[in-house]
């Protein structure tokens, strides 16, 4: 098992900052049911097609699988997980869907009603969430939470100043929007419950814990909320 101090040494040597320390984050994880990701500038660069969709990477998916499977190996309970977007996007419902996520909330600009409404619905507090996150519009929700994972841009210095200043993160990945920053913040996640070698290896050889992980994530539906006339529904059709 990696001490919190050799994964500290691997992700700074990466270009990745510690806003809190990885023991500090270590003891946040313990606390942890939830994890919840924005989607445009988090699975991919934010760029659109000609139908406002944005697409994402099998690299990032399988990140996210992980995560959750080193919680069921920690816990033996599926953690919730859901993407929070303020714009509506197939593709991250397709992915919401196939990766069996909790729930996918879209066309909601203000995330905080969608915190609200995910706390309630599933009884979790906020700062049992883990939140992965890129921009302005989920600053109210990263200063809700309990566990925060910032991807940054060069483009935008004074903003990661902003975040980093304020301590609205805890860790600020290396890479940037588009490049693979959901992997890197799942890898540290997993790191710092102390299990990552264990969940590869149990991975790599589809042992029979990973099996059961599997069988048990596949049965999870998915739902899909928006916000009409001033409240959040879920959609029966997406």
């Amino acid at each position: 098992m990696r001490k919190p101090e050799e994964i500290k040494k691997l992700f700074s040597q990466n270009g990745g900052r510690f806003i809190t320390s990885p023991a500090g984050i270590s003891a946040k994880l313990k606390n942890i049911k939830a994890y919840i990701f924005d989607w445009d500038g988090i699975f991919n660069t934010g760029e659109k097609d000609e139908k406002g969709s944005s697409s994402f990477t099998e690299i990032d998916s399988m990140g996210t699988n992980l995560l959750r499977f080193a919680y069921w190996m920690n816990t033996n309970k599926l953690p919730l997980t859901a993407i929070l977007s303020g714009e509506r996007n197939s593709a991250a419902h397709h992915l919401s869907e196939r990766e069996h996520f909790t729930s996918c909330y879209s066309k909601i600009s203000n995330k905080t009603e969608a915190l609200a409404h995910f706390c309630a619905y599933h009884t979790v507090k906020a700062s049992e969430i883990a939140f992965v996150f890129d921009d302005v519009l989920d600053l109210s929700v990263a200063k809700a939470v309990g566990l925060r994972i910032f991807i940054p841009r060069k483009a935008n210095p004074l903003f990661n100043h902003f975040v980093k200043k304020n301590k609205l993160a805890d860790y600020i990945t290396a890479n940037e929007s588009g490049n693979f920053a959901v992997r890197e913040a799942c890898e540290l996640m997993i790191g710092l419950q102390g299990i990552y070698d264990q969940v590869i290896l149990e991975r790599m050889n589809f042992s029979s814990s990973y099996k059961k992980y599997i069988a048990l994530r596949n049965l999870i539906p998915t739902s899909f909320y928006t916000l009409q006339k001033e409240t959040i529904v879920e959609l029966k059709q997406v």
